[in-house]
């Protein structure tokens, strides 16, 4: 028996149209989900937008204003993918309306913000799950088995990277992503929050850190209209870019391992460069999104000179084998978001939370705030744990 589960999108920008196509696919690739997704409604305050997802994806309404999502008694999700700034406001309504939800990182402005959508989910019984991508990639998933099993010893140290050059032309517009009352605390929520997540999901509780930050480009011109992506703006009235280009951290974790996490969004020849590098007592594990389905590992008890082999992840690593037949057939990044739509709707179906959650929003959130704290005072800074 398959039930029919009436879904909205809230936001329709990029991330909104990924969501929207993870919808459509999931049940591609996952024929037994005793769930079949609906496309009920679509919500955009920039006129036009809504009707346009509306008649291009084959949402049965759009509006303007998301409340009346919140108020739609056949709408029981919700995939929250609006900027930063609406992130509490419309997760903690969704949840009080009962509806479970998909939400973008960072959820919200700061830790605050996420542990009020947390607290309405857990207080509303609904599910809820947290837009963590890179976790979902089945190399990753392998790695993180890797480490568990002690393949390369104890883990010693870590390098988690995160570079691109989405705002690195100087002609990018003054959107709401630069603006600390809407876009909050810049590239650490845009990639830091991810990086965060990563460290995480790897090696266990970041217990302590020290940070540095920039703004790089000071001034960008403000855009004539509505805005979608990072686009450009030339001749507008110049503003102030208010929260941060760069982060460098330095990391503590509960296992007594060290780490360096680096971010940066105008980082120019770099597109997508994100990663990790974790080593350990007897070996080390490599992977580079851009290669998505590779691991670098090297594994014995040569300890010096040791080699470093690469391994295809295939069906048998993570849900690698939900897409595709055999090892070193390439994924993509949509691929990530649909796994992460079956696990957010698994979570739905079956009660109980299955992939990333909104506990991990927050404790990625902390994260966030203690390196903004570190940043300002040039101090190591304690993060919370549990």
């Amino acid at each position: 028996m398959v039930d029919a589960l009436g879904v909205a999108v809230v936001g329709f920008g990029w991330m909104g149209r990924v969501h929207t196509q993870a919808y459509a696919r999931v049940r591609h690739h996952y024929p037994d989900l005793p769930l079949r997704p609906e496309l009920v409604t679509v919500a955009d305050e920039v006129p036009g937008r809504a009707e346009e997802a509306a008649a291009r994806h084959g949402f049965a309404a759009a509006t303007g204003d998301w409340r009346e999502v919140a108020a739609d008694p056949r709408v029981r999700a919700v995939s929250i993918t609006a900027p930063n700034f609406l992130h509490r406001e419309i997760g903690v309504a969704m949840a009080g309306a009962g509806k479970h939800i998909w939400i973008e990182k960072p959820v919200g402005l700061g830790a605050a913000d996420a542990r009020a959508v947390a607290d309405a989910v857990a207080g509303a019984g609904v599910q809820g799950a947290v837009g963590f991508n890179y976790r979902n990639a089945p190399a990753v998933e392998a790695a993180r088995d890797l480490i568990a099993a002690g393949e390369i010893g104890a883990v010693t140290h870590v390098r988690v990277r995160l570079f691109s050059d989405y705002a690195a032309h100087p002609e990018g517009a003054l959107t709401w992503r630069y603006e600390r009352r809407r876009g909050g605390s810049g590239v650490l929520g845009d990639l830091a929050s991810h990086g965060a997540d990563l460290a995480r999901y790897l090696l266990g509780d970041i217990v302590s850190l020290t940070a540095d930050t920039a703004v790089f480009l000071p001034e960008r011109a403000r855009p004539a209209g509505a805005t979608a992506g990072h686009s450009r703006a030339t001749g507008g009235e110049p503003g102030p870019v208010e929260n941060e280009d760069y982060v460098s951290c330095l990391l503590r974790f509960a296992s007594g391992a060290r780490g360096v996490l680096e971010a940066c969004r105008v980082s120019v020849g770099e597109q997508n460069t994100y990663g990790f590098e974790a080593h350990g007592t007897k070996g080390a594990v490599f992977w580079d999104f851009r290669r998505m389905g590779e691991l670098r590992v090297s594994r014995g008890t040569a300890y010096q000179d040791q080699p470093v082999s690469t391994v295809y992840v295939g069906p048998g690593h993570g849900e690698f084998g939900a897409f595709q037949p055999g090892a070193a057939n390439a994924m993509g990044y949509d691929d990530l978001k649909v796994i992460e739509a079956y696990r957010f709707l698994r979570s739905v179906a079956d009660g109980t939370p299955c992939g990333a959650t909104l506990a991990d929003a927050v404790r990625a959130a902390e994260v966030l705030d203690a390196m903004t704290r570190s940043a300002a005072s040039g101090a190591w800074i304690a993060v919370p744990t549990r």
